[in-house]
């Protein structure tokens, strides 16, 4: 019989995922049950926990908030301003009524979010009886360039100019001081000119990142995408390579039970099937950061394996994420032995088309229906 160590070197140096597979299902055969959790914990740490990523070394893309949308404002502010040396009321109103883009760049000055900014607006235009702009108008205007009448453009330069000039705030008391007291605006527009001919310093802008936390607004902008972080990757793989797929949680619970025959609650995140609607994989994806978490979590794949068992040995795949599985012993090793090794992260993910049952169902989802 192998010893632990040569198990485990068998299992790692496997030449593919699928006789890697093949050699975690001979642990049980090879090795009595106290050395499991060891070859298990060890596989898991010299294999898999060097694909681990946290779910911060990752963020999704969003047109928005990518440079090139924003350098498309800034230019247009800048050109329109001369590079903002002409900031008079007439001239701002002419800009962001011709190009309503433009305003991402000015409120972006002043150092607001779109809600704020169209809080202001409400602030300056109520004692000239002028209808605030709403947050929805003002996300409008910047991400699509939506419309704005002549009074409501003249109302956003009144609020841009009030901003900056600290006449619609006012000096706080006490140590606060207002937003636009900052690098880039501290003279006013005075500094807002020079900079814009000069550049900023490098250990300015790395300050306002610090002072702002990196990469906050599009974290928060999207936020729903990011708890979907590994699902949203795992299906456009299977759409990619057109594996048929039910993404679960957004199905009906009792009919995927009745369709495949699952008992387990709730479905596995996915399920892959054949042309004859034949259950072929279940898949689960976890992002846990926190060691006690996963452990917790780990145990949700001791429940599928045995639905995996039960039904016949249908391949059960888990797709991980977060540096919480980076403790082995009870966390990731249990997982490798539930899975038979079939784990995969966002690094690895594209392997998983090459581990049964996928070469064998790719392509299934394009092909018309008999």
């Amino acid at each position: 019989m192998p010893t632990v160590d040569e198990t485990v070197r068998r299992i790692v140096e496997a030449d593919s995922w699928d006789q890697r597979v093949a050699q975690i299902r001979l642990v049980s055969q090879n090795h009595g049950t106290g050395q499991h959790q060891a070859i298990y914990a060890q596989v898991a740490r010299e294999f898999y926990v060097p694909h681990l990523a946290p779910d911060f070394a990752y963020i999704h893309s969003a047109d928005f908030y990518d440079l090139p949308a924003f350098q498309a404002a800034y230019t247009a502010a800048a050109a329109a301003t001369g590079d903002f040396t002409d900031v008079t009321e007439a001239t701002l109103a002419a800009a962001i009524e011709s190009n309503p883009r433009t305003l991402l760049a000015f409120r972006t000055i002043l150092g607001l979010v779109g809600k704020e900014f169209a809080q202001s607006t409400q602030l300056v235009g109520e004692p000239l009886g002028i209808k605030a702009i709403s947050p929805g108008k003002v996300d409008a205007m910047e991400r699509n360039g939506t419309a704005l009448n002549s009074e409501q453009a003249m109302l956003v330069a009144q609020t841009i100019l009030r901003v900056m000039d600290g006449t619609l705030f006012g000096d706080p008391p006490g140590e606060l001081h207002r937003k636009q007291e900052k690098f880039d605006t501290q003279g006013g527009w005075e500094t807002v000119e020079s900079l814009a001919r000069g550049g900023v310093p490098y250990a300015a802008f790395l300050h306002q990142r610090h002072y702002g936390g990196a990469f906050r607004q599009v974290l928060d902008a999207t936020s729903t995408r990011r708890g979907n972080l590994l699902e949203d990757a795992v299906e456009d793989l299977f759409i990619e390579h057109g594996i048929p797929h039910i993404r679960t949680g957004s199905h009906n619970q009792a009919e995927i039970a009745n369709r495949f025959e699952l008992s387990v609650q709730p479905a596995p995140d996915f399920v892959v099937y054949d042309e004859s609607d034949t259950l072929r994989g279940m898949l689960e994806c976890k992002l846990v950061n926190d060691g006690g978490t996963a452990r917790d979590k780990a145990l949700r794949f001791e429940r599928l394996r045995a639905e995996s068992v039960r039904l016949g040995g249908v391949p059960l795949l888990a797709v991980l994420a977060g540096l919480g599985w980076g403790r082995v012993n009870d966390t990731l090793g249990p997982v490798v032995r539930d899975t038979d090794g079939r784990v995969f992260t966002l690094a690895t993910l594209p392997d998983m088309m090459n581990v049964a049952p996928f070469p064998g169902l790719a392509g299934l989802a394009r092909k018309p229906p008999p």
